[in-house]
């Protein structure tokens, strides 16, 4: 499962005082950041007026303050995924005793209802096994996406402009229908973006392979 196009990197490590932020992806369709969050700092007040998809690369506890509201905590395993939606103002901290990383998908435009990431070649329709949707609303699915050492994928179409969040290194070999193939190499905590594809994949390295797949149906 890997876009052709440019990939973005991003490193885990953080500030010891504060959280911090860094933009992967900009564009008309999504923005996407990445922050880590230090524990039992409050963030300034802040709003979030785009919905998100957010996916944790570490586990973690978090209290939300929503202004003149009622504390609410959640938590979240490694590598998790939720969808977040547009709220107002609020305060976050992290209250678990380690730094929180989080890739958060912002959704710039509502869903069109003539696109559908659905087709005869769909993924989770051709590899059940390997392609599991975790959620799916107007505006995105989401897919989490796992291959172990040495599995191929049969060939499966990509209908919609999508963010990938490599949670494993990645080792693969794409063969497009034109019998172009492709050697792709990401590394755990990459991000790319990419379009409509349709080839088949060989994880070629000796340890799974696991990703998120954000497909946009704007």
């Amino acid at each position: 499962m890997q876009p052709r196009y440019v990939f973005f990197a991003f490193c885990l490590a953080a500030a010891p005082l504060f959280a911090q932020s860094q933009t992967l992806i900009d564009n008309d369709q999504v923005r996407v950041l990445v922050s880590t969050g230090q524990p039992h700092v409050k963030s300034a007040p802040h709003e979030h007026k785009l919905n998100r998809v957010m996916i944790y690369l570490r586990p973690g506890r978090q209290e939300v303050t929503p202004q003149n509201g009622k504390k609410v905590t959640s938590q979240f395993r490694i590598n998790e995924v939720q969808w977040s939606p547009a709220g107002g103002i609020d305060q976050s901290e992290i209250v678990s005793d380690a730094p929180v990383t989080t890739v958060e998908v912002e959704i710039k435009k509502p869903g069109d209802p003539a696109k559908s990431a659905s087709s005869p070649l769909d993924p989770v329709k051709v590899a059940p096994r390997n392609y599991h949707v975790e959620f799916e609303n107007s505006q995105v699915r989401v897919v989490r996406v796992r291959m172990g050492p040495g599995q191929s994928v049969p060939v499966h179409q990509h209908m919609l402009n999508r963010v990938v969040v490599y949670l494993t290194d990645q080792n693969t070999r794409i063969t497009s229908t034109d019998g172009a193939v492709e050697n792709a190499q990401h590394k755990a905590g990459e991000a790319s973006w990419g379009g409509p594809a349709k080839h088949q994949e060989q994880n070629v390295s000796d340890k799974p392979f696991e990703v998120v797949v954000v497909e946009l149906k704007s």
